[in-house]
């Protein structure tokens, strides 16, 4: 028996005058009790595809075809009654959660609206239900939490209180839309786990949108593969894996991370070095802001690496990785020994810290937030060329399209935005803006985590051509293990701004010594 049955589903887009099509004619089923994972890399039409099913597009879209949700039809359906399906019947989870739920409001608050509008709950029976909502997706103490606002959770908190939410008034099927893409690897298996346990407990079907393969064989029955806004492969999970037929498909099947980085040269020097790292911020209190504590930020971490080496720095959110990594860059303020290049940078000040920092770059996670969408590709790549006096009697439209080729991309373009640009490309412009003034170090934050898989392949390749034509050293952060044993020679494992272990990186990730470590394993690779 189909929940949701959806047959030639065609939409498309007004945009300045043009018609664009985003899903091009899009069929198929989600069964009563069934995971169906719809997937593909940006742009594939997968949230769209969600989103049209109870009309949640917006005007500048037109929808054809045909969507059922248990006999009634959603196209073309009144917002009365899509109004009665939305919420009651079909609930949603969207990717980030800080941008869906109302950071003015409490937790319960939130919950309590929804209950109001939906059921008609208030006072203390829409408290009980709340509590009772919390406690079931694996919130520790429920009535304590009901006050604190999202900032004041965690990202995994957050994620289980939107599922909390979706589940409020009982609905038949659930729409995930990538709701583990931003977590951390041991939270992302907490929320499938859950997920999985609730669709037994609840009786729900489950239509799962990501880009992430690995989560699909993980939790899906049904897999539809969508290209260009159509579904070009479907059928059962296991068939999918085992016998792809589609070219794409088998394209993504193989976008896996694989190798291991070029060996370092043992006559490599060192590059950077720290020795007993700690940084921890003040607590002040009082008119007179007297410090009363601590936010033992990073407590120890001791750490070198040499040219053509990458140091791969692995945990979760608030682990103090990037906090080591803002440190060495003098950043932020910290204690300890920090040598670059053999000079110490705690003595290190003005003009003489100036010329170190050309030396040293940063690549961030998120290149559209890094980039300004002001400036041409060109004045971003040049800028820094400007600030450090790098070759002024070169032309430095010649260097900026010499490094433009080098990391991929067509000259051709540099007079472009940022917002013209996909993902991918965005990210190698970054890179394109670090690597122009020929650094020593490179810290690269999450590099790939925003990236599809196919993608991220691709950048990971491209590092590793860069450190290999260069010897640069790199400070390689995430929390996605596979790109770590892809990038990384050496790991440093943190924990609430402890080291808990490190060292060659294929003998921490074939024999972890603790727990910690042991765990994210587990959650990353399923052993």
């Amino acid at each position: 028996m189909s929940v949701l049955e959806v047959r030639d589903l065609k939409v498309t887009f007004r945009q300045d005058g043009r018609l664009i099509e985003a899903v091009k004619g899009v069929s198929f089923t989600v069964g009563k009790g069934e995971t169906v994972a719809l997937v593909g890399e940006s742009g594939s039409g997968k949230s769209v595809t969600a989103l049209s099913t109870v009309g949640l597009l917006g005007d500048t879209a037109e929808v054809q075809g045909s969507v059922t949700y248990a006999g009634r039809q959603m196209v073309g359906a009144s917002e009365h009654e899509l109004r009665r399906v939305r919420g009651n019947d079909i609930s949603f989870i969207f990717q980030e959660p800080m941008t869906s739920l109302n950071p003015l409001h409490t937790i319960e608050k939130q919950m309590a609206e929804s209950l109001a509008l939906h059921q008609g709950l208030s006072g203390n029976a829409a408290r009980a239900r709340i509590i009772e909502l919390l406690g079931k997706v694996g919130i520790r103490d429920a009535e304590s939490r009901l006050g604190a606002y999202p900032h004041q959770l965690s990202g995994g908190q957050r994620q289980r209180v939107m599922i909390a939410m979706a589940l409020a008034n009982g609905p038949e099927l659930l729409v995930a839309d990538e709701p583990t893409t931003a977590l951390d690897v041991t939270i992302q298996a907490q929320i499938l786990d859950l997920l999985a346990d609730l669709k037994r407990s609840e009786g729900l079907s489950l239509l799962f949108i990501t880009h992430d393969l690995g989560i699909v064989r993980r939790i899906a029955d049904r897999v539809c593969v969508m290209q260009g806004g159509e579904i070009v492969e479907q059928g059962a999970t296991a068939d999918i894996f085992a016998d792809p037929r589609h070219p794409y498909t088998r394209k993504l099947l193989a976008a896996e991370q694989k190798g291991v980085p070029d060996p370092v040269p043992l006559d490599a020097p060192e590059i950077v070095r720290t020795e007993g790292l700690r940084i921890w911020f003040p607590i002040q209190k009082g008119l007179l802001k007297r410090t009363v504590g601590h936010v033992k930020a990073v407590n120890d971490a001791s750490l070198t690496v040499r040219a053509g080496e990458t140091l791969g720095i692995v945990g979760e959110s608030g682990s103090g990785k990037t906090t080591v990594a803002l440190a060495i860059l003098r950043l932020i303020p910290s204690t300890g020994r920090v040598s670059f290049l053999g000079r110490d940078l705690r003595d290190c000040r003005g003009a003489a810290l100036r010329s170190l920092r050309r030396e040293m770059q940063v690549v961030f996670q998120d290149p559209f937030g890094s980039l300004s969408p002001r400036m041409t590709v060109e004045q971003i790549i040049a800028e820094g060329l400007g600030v450090h006096g790098v070759a002024p009697g070169r032309n430095r439209t010649e260097m900026v399209a010499e490094i433009m080729r080098e990391v991929g991309l067509d000259p051709a373009m540099m007079a472009r935005y940022p917002h013209e640009f996909s993902g991918g490309q965005r990210q190698r412009i970054a890179i394109a803006r670090a690597m122009i003034l020929r650094p020593r170090l490179v810290v690269l934050d999450e590099p790939t985590s925003a990236l599809d898989m196919t993608v991220q392949v691709q950048i990971v390749e491209l590092l590793r051509a860069l450190q290999r034509k260069w010897g640069l050293a790199y400070i390689f952060i995430s929390h996605d293990l596979r790109v770590i044993r892809a990038m990384a020679h050496k790991v440093m494992v943190m924990r609430a701004g402890d080291v808990v272990e490190s060292g060659d990186c294929q003998a921490v990730f074939t024999e972890p010594k603790s727990d910690y470590t042991k765990a994210l394993m587990a959650a990353a690779f399923g052993s």
